[in-house]
């Protein structure tokens, strides 16, 4: 087809709405949390890294969603990815806390054993 026989206002037009079809997604606290659960350590804690996993598959689908066009959906993806990202950096603090507290109940028997004034330690 001659762009010279199609009217201005149809090129305006088709120029205009091409872009429409896939709105940008603002996946920046989606993509900070999964960082976050990186750098705490979620690969390395069994339920974090799941879902970690899961954040990042459900990142992919709200980009896939989106290039189809589907604006709404990939938003409502975009917040569940959030949400187990989030709860990926709270496994992986909660499994820090739990090490650090047993490593501090063994530092505690360990000072008891060696302390001759102890309850229970014969004298």
């Amino acid at each position: 087809m001659n762009t010279s026989t199609v009217p201005a206002w149809l090129l305006l037009f088709a120029v205009t709405t091409s872009g429409c079809a896939t709105a940008p997604l603002h996946t920046e606290s989606s993509t900070a949390a999964i960082r976050s659960a990186e750098e705490l350590g979620a690969t390395n804690v069994p339920r974090a890294a799941l879902h970690l996993q899961f954040a990042k598959e459900e990142m992919a689908a709200a980009s896939e969603l989106n290039a189809k066009g589907n604006a709404e959906m990939a938003n409502s993806w975009l917040l569940r990815a959030e949400a187990d990202a989030e709860l990926a950096v709270a496994l992986s603090r909660a499994d820090a806390e739990k090490t650090e507290a047993q490593a501090a109940v063994e530092r505690v028997r360990k000072l008891q054993s060696e302390n001759p004034y102890s309850p229970g330690r014969a004298q």
